[in-house]
């Protein structure tokens, strides 16, 4: 039977989905391999958990990752905790998490965190109207 784990990730509006399965070490968003992701910051990012985990893991599994909504950064984030969570579920190793959660706690946990909504009197969520009295 063929092991395959599928875990989410989500940051701001961003939703990000990673199956894991045993392969060759590639590593694919949205159907591109993870070399050809541009900007290089979001590059390096999303790279932070396969550099945790190792090569010795990492290069025995395949990543695809679908991730959709939300700006280029957030994707980025909802991507590396998709693939953090998934790496601790397939190897079960206590060490990794450990070492993971020391790094950055957003690479297992979600950021719940999302835009406070507009309200009336103004341009924004808090911001009022200038008002002058003559």
């Amino acid at each position: 039977m063929v092991k395959i784990i599928n875990t989410s990730g989500k940051k701001k509006t961003a939703i990000a989905r990673a199956t894991i399965k045993e392969g060759k070490g590639r590593v694919r968003i949205n159907k591109k391999p993870l070399e050809i992701v541009e900007p290089n910051v979001v590059k390096l990012k999303i790279m932070e958990p396969l550099t945790l985990a190792g090569d010795k893991i990492t290069s025995k599994v395949d990543i695809d990752v679908n991730v959709k909504g939300g700006g280029v950064i957030g994707q980025a984030d909802a991507v590396r905790t998709a693939i953090g969570k998934g790496l601790i579920e397939w190897t079960g190793d206590l060490a990794l998490k450990d070492a993971m959660l020391g790094y950055d706690r957003n690479l297992l946990v979600n950021d719940s965190r999302q835009k406070e909504t507009k309200k009336f009197g103004g341009p924004g969520a808090r911001a009022k109207y200038q008002k002058s009295y003559r």
